[in-house]
């Protein structure tokens, strides 16, 4: 007796049947999806954008070539810079610290770190000038300086770090750290051999997200940093001076520039994120 094989799907077919497997939402929920990021995020960039070169290409060029432009684009990106630098390394801490071990008033400890996603920016920069204004307690006086800048960046980026570095520790196999330190590897050896090519993609993309983050914020610098031009004037306190003064086209420009910045920078990070961790995966 003869057994008849059933037919064998075509490749098509096998597509289709992977996308219901995974759950696909299928052409209609793409087309929602495609029209509501047109909507919320294309369309205003495009705006942004007429707006930037509505004086052709050498109008966008002396917008962002005038002096008081490129000193608050360099004061903001060096700024940033920085805060990212060391929210990579203090977010990390704080990010092992908070899974790694246990400690009184842990949970309240964890929830403060996301108090900068919660609270309005502008309270921060009024608690940022009550402590460390004209009238500091501590006698520290950071008002209108890049420092303060800093400071207030630094607080309202903090919780991007740690919150990409803390799940992916979360999930880390504790069991290759004990085996790497019964086998005498010490402690600086496991963790930039064993933990930090695992951590390396979250890293970037906590990094990425706090400069991107820093280079468009407003808020928390207007009081502390003072605003002063070619000094502690960031990027956003210029837009803002230009649309007062009906200078549109200037203020677009600069608003498209850290645009592409940030763009830019969130697409290497994730592309060296992504590298990162498929060397992770071949390694393992």
């Amino acid at each position: 007796m003869s057994v008849i094989s059933p037919p064998t799907p075509r490749a098509g077919s096998k597509r289709k049947l992977s996308r219901k497997a995974a759950g696909g939402v299928g052409p209609a929920g793409l087309g929602v999806a495609t029209l509501w990021l047109s909507l919320i995020v294309l369309l205003p960039l495009a705006a942004i954008a007429a707006k930037a070169f509505s004086g052709g290409l050498s109008g966008f060029l002396n917008a962002i070539d005038a002096d008081a432009a490129k000193d608050a684009l360099l004061v903001t990106l060096g700024v940033s810079l920085i805060v990212a630098l060391i929210n990579v390394v203090m977010g990390t801490l704080i990010a092992w610290v908070l899974v790694r071990d246990d400690f009184p008033g842990k949970g309240f400890v964890n929830a403060i770190i996301d108090l900068p996603f919660a609270l309005p920016t502008i309270v921060a920069s009024i608690v940022l000038l009550s402590l460390y204004g004209p009238d500091s307690p501590f006698d520290i006086h950071l008002n209108a300086t890049r420092p303060a800048l800093v400071v207030a960046l630094l607080f309202v980026t903090l919780p991007f770090v740690v919150r990409s570095v803390q799940p992916v520790l979360i999930e880390l196999d504790r069991e290759v750290e004990e085996a790497a330190a019964s086998l005498g590897a010490s402690n600086r050896l496991i963790f930039l051999k064993i933990m930090l090519p695992t951590l390396a993609p979250a890293i970037l993309g906590g990094a990425g997200l706090a400069f991107t983050r820093a280079i468009g914020e407003y808020g928390s610098v207007v009081l502390i940093g003072g605003g002063i031009p070619h000094k502690t004037q960031v990027a956003s306190q210029y837009i803002q001076q230009q649309i007062e003064v009906d200078r549109f086209v200037n203020a677009a420009a600069v608003s498209l520039t850290l645009l592409i910045i940030a763009f830019v920078v969130l697409f290497v990070l994730r592309v060296l994120g992504g590298r990162a961790a498929r060397r992770e995966e071949a390694a393992g």
